[in-house]
């Protein structure tokens, strides 16, 4: 087993908690709290997952969501979200969230 690293004073770190052969297990640490990895993340498309509220998430174990960075952008859109107290007030999810670009879904457009 791997010692914990020190946590760098940005609020993120990663440490590997144990190991097996080459499969590990770490916690990643992030402003909004930690994550255990391998971990699942929900998607929330449009800044919320499907059927499902927050207390709903945290009760299944969520740790951390994923939210779609180009989607938000095309709506409701970054201003709206900024004026209504960021993505975390948005979701009202204020555990760790992880955004993509969703630059797969805009690079295919250039090439056109």
């Amino acid at each position: 087993m791997a010692v914990a690293e020190e946590r760098p004073r940005t609020g993120f770190g990663f440490a590997v908690d144990g190991q097996d052969g080459s499969a590990r297990a770490g916690s990643f640490q992030t402003p909004h709290g930690t994550v255990q990895t391998p971990a699942f993340m929900p998607v929330g498309t449009l800044a919320t997952v499907k059927s499902l509220d927050p207390d709903e998430l945290r009760a299944m174990g969520v740790q951390m969501i994923l939210a779609n960075a180009y989607h938000l952008s095309q709506r409701p859109g970054d201003e709206l979200v900024r004026e209504l107290g960021g993505l975390h007030n948005f979701m009202q999810w204020d555990g760790p969230i992880l955004t993509d670009s969703g630059g797969f879904q805009v690079w295919p457009r250039c090439a056109r």
